[in-house]
């Protein structure tokens, strides 16, 4: 069920707060601005630096051989990276020899969800209705609920136990005859699941301060275990009997106390092999709790994974028997590895399709910073107008217009000259876009305005006077 809560905020609060948010609103601005300003000047450095590194590196025929002719080059060359280091992860007792070991943790816990909703009063009051809403999640941290708004779910959380997440890194990874250095390490991305084999005191010591903490919040539970099953007992045959018997029943009685011994033997193993009640293992992931298809609050399931020998392409500088960025003539630098073989150009191809994407992100970003910014600066005059809700509406969605126009403008404009320092026919074409846009909205705006007004009252039907009925003097 979901839970409300109403809050009223005045009409001199809100101008007060309206007026404070000015300084929140050049701030923004600001900010928007000088994120238009570096992303240009970083999109088009970024260009040239790949355009010079397209034209620069050489193929690495043979990354297995150390080519001393190569040092200095930028180089792009597949092999598999590979490493003899192994890696610990102590807590749990587990290894394995790997790039990289990772553990990730999660927590079923109870998620508040808010979700708002304002009205403007008359008089210039605010009220605002929130709805708080409550679900269970996987999260990747333990969620405090005693600050929950519904008393309902205060302190309905807790947790079973808690881990970190972690990763490590092995330090030797070979790439044919050479040694990658640790950036291009961490780019190295075949994940697969560990292989757990957690030592059977230790799954039972967690097993036992598990069930401890699952009591104190749940209260003692009926065991889930199963009676052990007791061996099937086979008869013995006397001899003499035995005797009397032909080849074939003798046969099948063989083949039936087999039967049993094997049933007998799978009954010991599985007894030796205890099946622990809070703790369970399922490939590469260890679950805290006491049903993981079935998942309680507090239950907590931790996932290990490896990053293995894989094929790779590198495109760095050979720096020795290792590697290091390339430099390009702006103070750009370069360095990549991706996962199976790719040439040159389509590492470079890749690399200019993501700048172009990062480039048109952040230019989104920088204009809704301005326009958000210039509302911002402007929203004081919506919040003036609140006493009566219905004309402080009508003057907030112009004033939204107009930021909307002008921020736009505006970061054409930043977008221009930051471009006329690295290529002036596009940032000329730019400017005069801006102008455009300003041009039609301070005068064509007005004009057609004004052409509308005039098509309406020439449109307007006059009214023509009633004629008069001449009175009949006869029935006078």
């Amino acid at each position: 069920m979901a839970y409300t809560e109403t809050t009223t905020v005045g009409y001199g609060s809100r101008v007060g707060n309206s007026f404070k948010a000015i300084g929140s609103g050049f701030l923004l601005f600001i900010a928007g601005t000088a994120l238009l300003w570096w992303n240009e000047g970083r999109a088009v450095k970024t260009e040239k630096m790949l355009d010079e590194a397209g034209g620069a590196y050489v193929e690495m025929e043979n990354p297995n051989k150390k080519d001393a002719s190569l040092d200095g080059e930028l180089i792009c060359g597949t092999a598999m990276a590979t490493t003899e280091d192994s890696l610990t992860d102590a807590q749990f007792g587990i290894g394995a020899k790997a790039i990289a070991m990772k553990r990730s943790v999660e927590y079923y816990q109870w998620v508040e969800h808010a979700q708002e909703k304002r009205e403007d009063k008359l008089g210039g009051k605010e009220e605002i209705t929130t709805t708080y809403t409550y679900t269970k999640e996987w999260v990747s941290r333990p969620v405090e609920s005693a600050g929950f708004k519904d008393p309902a779910y205060q302190k309905k959380n807790m947790v079973l136990t808690t881990y970190e997440p972690m990763e490590q890194y092995a330090e030797n990874v070979s790439f044919g005859a050479y040694q990658l250095n640790e950036s291009l390490i961490h780019s190295i991305s075949s994940r697969e699941g560990m292989d757990l084999a957690i030592a059977e005191d230790l799954l039972q010591q967690f097993d036992k301060s598990t069930q401890a903490a699952y009591e104190r919040f749940y209260g003692v539970q009926k065991s889930t275990q199963q009676p052990v099953q007791q061996p099937v007992q086979q008869p013995a045959i006397p001899d003499s009997v035995r005797a009397l018997l032909s080849d074939s029943a003798l046969a099948v009685i063989d083949s039936l106390q087999a039967v049993t011994d094997s049933l007998n033997r799978q009954m010991e193993n599985a007894e030796n092999k205890k099946d622990l009640e809070y703790v369970h293992q399922a490939s590469n992931v260890l679950y805290f709790g006491r049903v993981p298809g079935s998942p309680e609050v507090g239950d907590v399931r931790v996932t290990f994974e490896k990053i293995v020998p894989a094929k790779v392409t590198v495109m760095a500088v050979v720096d020795g028997d290792t590697f290091k960025p390339y430099k390009a003539k702006n103070g750009k630098r370069f360095q990549t590895l991706v996962m199976g073989k790719k040439t040159g150009d389509e590492i470079i191809d890749d690399a200019k399709s993501a700048n172009n994407t990062f480039l048109w992100i952040f230019r989104i970003v920088g204009i809704l910073m301005v326009i958000g910014g210039l509302k911002g600066i402007f929203g004081f005059i919506e919040t003036i107008l609140k006493v009566v809700p219905f004309i402080a509406g009508i003057f907030g969605w112009g004033i939204g217009v107009v930021c909307s126009v002008v921020g736009v403008a505006w970061s054409l404009i930043v977008i221009a000259i930051a471009w006329l320092f690295y290529r002036p026919l596009l940032g000329i074409s730019l400017l005069v876009l801006a102008g455009f846009l300003i041009w039609v909205f301070a005068f064509k705006g007005k004009d057609k305005l004004k052409e509308l007004a005039a098509k309406a009252r020439t449109k307007t039907p006059e009214v023509q006077p009633v004629p008069q009925q001449p009175q009949n003097l006869e029935n006078v």
